[in-house]
């Protein structure tokens, strides 16, 4: 153990910064790191749009819990505050997969079960690792086409934004 897969999401005050920090605090981990995304709210609609990426994490020492500690110190240290579901927030981190594990844990479900339809999470995914698999739901590629054209197209890569 332990490979992790991390999704990114920030929506409010410094989008880029929240994320950086994020990805500050995997760092010593970091396998790789995708571009920066841009996207509509999920869920609940009406906030402002999202700033997404996606991170590959590799650290013997951390088992699933403890990549959820470590998404939720980042949360913490970017000011989140958990008001409403899908709302508007500061920093997401949200373990996608974690090598080799499944979860049925309501702390911490694994994979984690909105990935197969979020073009937010598959699109980062497969532009750092094109042969990601969801476990138990296969091919991320094979999830993204089948999601409709306009799910797809409201991810938008921000060259002009970068975490590396």
């Amino acid at each position: 153990m332990s490979r992790a897969v991390l999704s990114l999401g920030s929506n409010l005050g410094d989008r880029l910064g929240y994320l950086r920090s994020a990805v500050d605090a995997v760092r010593p981990a970091l396998v790789a790191v995708s571009g920066v995304y841009e996207t509509k709210a999920w869920g609940v609609e009406d906030q402002p749009d999202f700033l997404n990426a996606l991170c590959i994490v590799d650290d013997p020492a951390r088992d699933h819990w403890a990549w959820l500690r470590a998404g939720q110190a980042a949360e913490q240290a970017a000011g989140r505050v958990r008001e409403l579901r899908w709302g508007p927030r500061t920093l997401d981190v949200d373990i996608v997969t974690v090598q080799g594990v499944t979860s049925d844990d309501p702390e911490l479900l694994l994979p984690h079960p909105g990935t197969p339809d979020r073009a937010s999470v598959l699109i980062p995914w497969l532009e750092i690792d094109p042969d990601a698999e969801v476990p138990g739901h296969g091919r991320a590629a094979d999830l993204l086409a089948r999601l409709p054209e306009a799910d797809r197209s409201g991810v938008v890569l921000r060259p002009d934004l970068t975490l590396a």
